[in-house]
């Protein structure tokens, strides 16, 4: 396993734009609550670490997972948020509905990636069992929500610095399917 004895979550906040002017959505998944609890706690102390006001994050509810897609969609359009995390958990079951929900959830995110001018970072969990969702959710894994709270300052911070004409200066060009983004950021006292 990949993951086996590492704690993914280790963030260095020198490296991590500063949040406090940044308006972040959460959406989260109510079905397996015990998991989700644990990523959105690690995502909001992820969040405020980083200088994120607590004001500035809005947690809306759904029952399942496959209803991230349509709330995080309602959440960009009435909600104007920089950045929207979805939360939730999809627990590997004796039937193939554990396959759809996930393929649908996946596809619906990439899709609002697609269509929207907002990010939304995917934090659902996909496991084969309870533990690795608990092993991921705050145990010896780390947590997912952190890893999505810096991935969504991030993503929010580069919405920006685009929709403001922000030449990336130290980007170069890459062959056809590459991608790098490389740089400093000046973190606000």
């Amino acid at each position: 396993m990949a993951t086996a004895s590492k704690n993914l979550s280790d963030y260095d906040k020198n490296t991590i734009p500063n949040a406090k002017d940044f308006r972040f959505g959460i959406v989260v998944s109510e079905w397996n609550n015990h998991i989700t609890e644990g990523l959105y706690t690690g995502a909001v102390t992820a969040l405020m670490d980083c200088g994120a006001i607590d004001f500035n994050i809005i947690r809306w509810n759904v029952p399942g997972s496959f209803e991230l897609v349509y709330a995080a969609k309602k959440m960009i359009e009435t909600q104007k948020p920089d950045v929207v995390i979805t939360i939730g958990s999809v627990i590997q079951g004796e039937t193939k509905h554990f396959d759809f929900v996930c393929e649908g959830v996946t596809q619906g995110i990439k899709d609002l990636n697609i269509l929207t001018d907002i990010p939304v970072i995917f934090c659902v969990l996909t496991d084969n069992n309870e533990q690795q969702s608990i092993d991921r959710s705050g145990g010896a894994h780390g947590n997912k929500g952190t890893e999505a709270a810096i991935a969504a300052i991030k993503m929010a911070f580069l919405r920006q610095q685009a929709n403001s004409g922000y030449p990336f200066p130290t980007q170069n060009l890459l062959e056809p399917g590459a991608i790098r983004i490389e740089g400093t950021y000046k973190l606000e006292e």
